[in-house]
Order: C-alpha cells, then structure tokens, then sequence
C-alpha cells in the first residue's frame, strides 16, 4: 500500500516540482509519472504480487493445477 500511495499521490501531485528537473523521453518526469509511471508502478505491483501468491500457494501446498 505505501508503494501505491508513494506513487499516486507522492510522485504525481507532492513532488512534481522536483521531478520535472528530470525528462523522459523528452517530456518532464512530474508529468509522464502523473500519466503513464503511476500505471507501469500499478502493473508492476500485480505482477510481483502474482508472482509472490504462486511461491506461496506452492510452498503451502494449496496450488491449482
């Protein structure tokens, strides 16, 4: 949860200023974090997590087939 809301809110509305002394691909980092970075942060996060769950439910012995 403090990854979503770091990136949401954080990187997005409170360090915007900060981050647009950066640019990626030629647009300012406050900017493309606010429009594209928060959604690669989000499908990051799933993918980890599915990731995780699938170690779990093995270890566990609670996988499907």
């Amino acid at each position: 949860m403090f990854i979503w809301a770091f990136v949401s809110f954080g990187c997005s509305i409170f360090f915007v200023d900060e981050l647009d002394h950066f640019k990626i691909g030629g647009f300012k980092l406050g900017f493309w974090m606010a429009q594209q970075g928060s959604i690669y942060v989000f499908v990051c996060l799933i993918a980890f997590y599915a990731w995780r769950m699938k170690q779990l439910d093995k270890k566990f012995h609670v996988q499907e087939d």
